[in-house]
């Protein structure tokens, strides 16, 4: 089991990277003005969410499910770290509505939006790892 924890923690890291880069892309995307910089993000973006992101969530949600039908489902922590985590794939399936708006000319948000849109998992990541290390309940 210890190897699934540590394909999880790395499939966690990954995920969190795209989670983390995508909506700065964004940010400098909604800044762009010139038709090649455009261009540009588009790639960027679409490489990021399909050939990290995803993978990374994917295998994350796998992992993750192999260690807790391994462990077995206790602790109240445990509850609190999955509805956390179902926060996040709404956040990444939302990342990919708001790729799929760039890529077809359709944003509707300010660099600022996505600043602040930014720091989401930055909170989410800090309360999953207390939850995890912790367990206060």
């Amino acid at each position: 089991m210890l190897w699934i924890k540590s394909l999880h923690i790395i499939s966690m890291v990954t995920w969190f990277a795209g989670l983390f880069y995508l909506p700065r892309l964004f940010v400098y995307h909604a800044m762009c003005t010139d038709q090649a910089g455009i261009d540009r993000f588009k790639v960027m973006e679409r490489k990021l969410y399909y050939g990290i992101m995803t993978p990374g969530g994917l295998s994350t949600i796998i992992f993750g499910t192999w260690l807790w039908l391994g462990y077995g489902f206790s602790g109240g922590w445990l509850h609190t770290k999955l509805a956390l985590v179902v926060l996040l794939i709404g956040y990444h399936l939302y990342c990919g509505r708001l790729l799929m708006d760039f890529r077809e000319d359709r944003n509707q948000h300010s660099h600022v939006y996505y600043r602040w849109f930014n720091e989401l998992p930055v909170l989410v990541l800090f309360a999953i790892v207390i939850l995890v290390v912790v367990k206060p309940y």
